[in-house]
């Protein structure tokens, strides 16, 4: 073998050696174009708007690769579906080309609860319509702030800014309604708890003022209510009872106890001292 090569001239063994590496060199672009199915093409059907899952073994039949580029949530499209696909339907691509689907949630996304107290309802609905949330019910109470919100609520409890819920939730909103100079009976607290007699106060539109607790209360919300001003009557002429009244916003002061006084009636606590 050695004596074949060294008695040929030098360009005769070049000329070999080329064609040799070229035998080589298109033989290996053979098998890559077998290996790679070079020179096929396929064209890319239409999955926009079908169900995820049905999408995915839709391409992968077809012999593409699918990989989900991003999961989004759009509240006009059906859940769970395709909502973009790149590249697009009928583009005609190479085989085992990668397609990359945009598809929607499957589930809803939770979102912030803004902070909506002390803003005007008009302000307030325009918050809630870009935090994605909708308007529950409405109420209105006594209060200086007309047409504010004063609390928002969800479920019937109080929410806090921060907090998260689900996209599309309901928010109740308590709205004030002015301070009407219109009078209302005082009402009588007296052997109340303090948590009972607090929503009284808050339907009345009256604001609790002074709390004094006497020793040994800790659960105030369960502590008993003796003595209250303005009491509910106060004495007249010839000892007579005369029935209190008071206007929404305005102040009362409130004693309690771990335990239920017997008192007759709130008149005698109309002395503050």
């Amino acid at each position: 073998m050695f004596k074949f090569i060294t008695h040929r001239p030098f360009w005769v063994n070049l000329l070999v050696a080329f064609g040799l590496l070229l035998l080589i060199l298109f033989g290996v672009l053979q098998m890559l174009g077998m290996i790679t199915r070079h020179g096929e093409y396929l064209t890319v059907p239409s999955v926009t708007g079908k169900n995820t899952q049905e999408a995915v073994k839709l391409l992968e039949k077809n012999g593409f690769d699918v990989t989900i580029l991003d999961s989004v949530y759009v509240d006009t499209a059906k859940m769970g579906t395709v909502l973009k696909q790149f590249p697009e339907a009928n583009s005609t691509v190479k085989v085992n080309r990668s397609v990359l689907l945009t598809v929607n949630r499957v589930t809803l996304p939770m979102v912030e609860m803004p902070s909506l107290q002390g803003k005007s309802l008009n302000y307030a609905l325009e918050i809630l319509k870009r935090s994605h949330l909708q308007l529950g019910d409405t109420s209105f109470k006594p209060d200086f702030m007309m047409g504010s919100v004063l609390e928002q609520k969800f479920k019937g409890s109080p929410i806090v800014s921060g907090a998260k819920v689900l996209w599309g939730s309901r928010i109740d909103l308590v709205i004030g309604a002015g301070l009407a100079n219109q009078n209302i009976p005082v009402p009588d607290l007296t052997g109340m708890t303090f948590g009972e007699a607090k929503a009284i106060l808050e339907e009345d539109g009256i604001s609790l003022g002074a709390l004094i607790a006497d020793a040994g209360v800790r659960d105030t919300s369960a502590a008993f209510i003796y003595k209250q001003s303005p009491a509910r009557f106060s004495e007249g002429l010839d000892n007579a009872k005369q029935l209190n009244y008071i206007q929404s916003g305005q102040l009362m002061d409130i004693w309690i106890s771990v335990e239920r006084k017997n008192l007759s009636d709130s008149s005698q606590n109309n002395n503050p001292n």
